[in-house]
Parts: structure tokens; C-alpha cells; sequence
């Protein structure tokens, strides 16, 4: 299924001459990814903690898109730059799911939601970057597909965070959206596993 995942090639092919300058001034793939969780958490946490009201959540159009670039830039520092390591195959994965987390967790102090739907799609968020990961350790390619990946769910938060952002508040029928987000990742979950499977399959049928 379709996923904001697939225009990535061409977001990179945008960003390519920043990350030449950036490799040349000897800035690293791990630096950016680090820098990335890092305001990651420290905006979860200014939203979740000290809650400044509805206005504060424009941040997260703003940040999502930028930390999409620099997760774009971080992984083209590592293949096109030779910064490729295995700490960085592990700060790449861990820091998207605790970035994730606290990016999502100021919405269960947001009406209509609650902690308890806006704790789901955490979790399952978590186990749908769970699923992708495991395709190489099975012997597959790292798995993207959708619908409601990474990039999928940084554009609702982001649109969400628009909307209240500028309307003060989000509508009350806007409260079913924590339900499909969740039933959209179980079936990126699914979708993940039947095509590392099957990639494992054809590869078997050609050998």
C-alpha cells in the first residue's frame, strides 16, 4: 500500500548538496541522529510536562518535517559518505522509537484522546519499527511498508498538531483517529512480515 515512505528518494535527492557540506565540515551521521532525538525528546517532554497550551503544539508540523530531513540526511551521510557502523545501525533504530514515543505522548493530555489510545499507537508503532528491524535478522532487507509508517505518522501528528495548534482544539470526531492509526500500523505490521517472507521466498525459488 502507498506510503509517504515512497516519495523518500525524491526528499533525498533534495537534500543531497546539504549532506555534501555537512560531510565536509565533518559533521557525521551519528551527530545528526543523536541531535535529532534529542530535540525530539526535549519537545515531548516541554509539552507533556509543562503543557504551555494548544498554541505550543505548531512546533510539531515544524519539527516533524524537519526531523524527517535530517533522518533523510543521517542515513545518506552513512551510505554516500562511508559512515556506515554497526553503533549507528542501533542509534538509527532506537532513537526513531524514543523519538516517536515522545512526540506522540502530549497527545493523551489532548481531548479527545487519552492515554490509553495514544498509549497503543505508541506501542504499536514501537513493534511496527520491531517488525521492520528484524527483516535482516531473518535474512530479508529492512522492511518499510505501510500504511501508517514513520513518515505516515509524523504527518497526522503534524496535522494534528496544526489543527490545534491554530483552532485552539481538535473536533470531537477527530477522537476515532487514535483507533485507525492503530488498526492501519497492525496491518503495516502485517504487511511487513508477509513481505520479508516473501522476499525470502522468491530469493529461495531463484537459488
Amino acid at each position: 500500500m502507498l506510503s509517504i515512505y515512497d516519495i523518500k528518494p525524491r526528499f533525498q535527492n533534495l537534500l543531497r548538496p546539504i549532506t555534501t557540506r555537512l560531510a565536509a565540515a565533518g559533521i557525521t551521521a551519528n551527530a545528526v541522529t543523536l541531535l535529532a532525538m534529542g530535540i525530539s525528546v526535549a519537545i515531548g517532554l516541554v509539552l507533556t510536562v509543562f503543557r504551555p497550551g494548544p498554541a505550543a503544539f505548531l512546533v510539531l508540523p515544524i519539527w516533524l518535517f524537519l526531523r524527517m530531513a535530517l533522518n533523510a540526511i543521517d542515513g545518506m551521510l552513512a551510505r554516500e559518505h562511508g559512515q556506515k557502523s554497526t553503533l549507528g545501525a542501533y542509534l538509527n533504530e532506537l532513537t526513531d522509537v524514543i523519538s516517536d514515543a515522545a512526540l506522540y505522548l502530549p497527545f493523551a493530555f489532548v481531548a479527545p484522546f487519552g492515554g490509553l489510545s495514544v498509549g497503543a499507537v505508541i506501542w504499536l508503532s514501537a513493534l511496527s519499527e520491531m517488525t521492520g528491524a528484524l527483516g535482516p535478522m531473518v535474512g530479508a532487507s529492512r522492511r518499510y511498508e505501510g500504511p501508517m509508517g514513520k513518515s505516515d505518522r509524523a504527518f497526522v501528528f503534524g496535522a494534528m498538531g496544526l489543527w490545534l495548534g491554530l483552532a485552539g482544539a481538535l473536533p470531537a470526531w477527530s477522537g476515532w483517529l487514535m483507533l485507525v492509526m492503530a488498526l492501519l500500523i497492525v496491518l503495516n505490521i502485517i504487511n511487513r512480515v508477509r513481505a520479508g517472507l516473501a522476499e525470502l521466498h522468491a530469493r529461495d525459488l531463484q537459488g
